[in-house]
């Protein structure tokens, strides 16, 4: 079966500034794909995921987004930003930031329905949130906190969902499930997951993208040393520690 485009970028270049942060990106990604975002700090992966997400305009280059093989307009859009971008004073409680993540599937005007709070119910079960409901953000843990964020990226049920580092402050209990979670997600939408955590990544994804002001794009997850160095532009070892993985950086030197 030919896999269907989901979205792709055509020669993209974007920063902040007049500065190129991405130079001449191009990529596909498809329906119920698990893309993998690694690549060194500051190389681009957020950047590239605003762009996506239209928070950042591109200066070349164009997206296209497609809904059944056709191209559309936009594309309905989860999103699970890093954890220090949120603000914890914000007066909203848990059931409230689940429930803004069905904002646009009514008016401005309207009220929210009880088959938007059941829904909403449902997800917060299924994020292990019983009991928080009425809890204020500041009042949770960097763990529980994540989990409402999450709840609030699918519960709209979108096409792609994003998560930008996922695993930060997620509580080690949940870590494990957090993934189980991805894995049934992913039957139902495409899933591009940015982070730094290169052994967690390959662990998990169906393709693997790096990013270091171009992007270097590999179909499949198993990727070899080289290919990591030659993104990386640093030696990498893999290790796997149980169900742990780790990444060893080999002695090296920057030009």
């Amino acid at each position: 079966m030919i896999p269907t485009p989901l979205l792709t970028l055509h020669n993209l270049t974007a920063g902040y500034d007049a500065q190129p942060v991405l130079r001449d990106i191009s990529l596909t990604v498809y329906d119920r794909d698990f893309l993998g975002i690694i690549g060194p700090n500051g190389g681009g992966k957020t950047t590239l995921i605003k762009c996506i997400l239209g928070l950042l305009p591109h200066t070349a280059g164009n997206i296209q987004f497609y809904q059944n093989g056709q191209p559309t307009d936009s594309l309905t859009m989860g999103y699970l930003p890093q954890y220090n971008s949120i603000d914890r004073k914000f007066p909203i409680s848990v059931q409230e930031v689940i429930l803004s993540g069905l904002s646009s599937k009514k008016s401005l005007i309207s009220r929210f329905t009880e088959e938007h709070y059941r829904k909403v119910q449902t997800v917060i079960g299924r994020m292990g949130l019983e009991g928080l409901e009425h809890r204020s953000i500041g009042a949770l843990s960097g763990g529980q906190l994540q989990r409402a964020l999450l709840g609030r990226a699918i519960v709209s049920d979108p096409a792609l969902l994003i998560l930008d580092e996922p695993s930060t402050y997620i509580d080690k209990q949940f870590e494990a499930r957090l993934y189980e979670l991805l894995a049934e997600i992913n039957h139902d939408c495409a899933i591009i997951l940015v982070s730094h955590d290169i052994g967690t990544v390959l662990q998990q994804v169906k393709s693997i993208a790096c990013v270091n002001e171009t992007l270097d794009y590999h179909p499949a997850p198993e990727v070899t040393g080289e290919w990591l160095e030659r993104n990386f532009h640093c030696p990498i070892e893999l290790l796997g520690h149980g169900t742990l993985p780790h990444r060893i950086l080999g002695e090296h030197k920057h030009t």
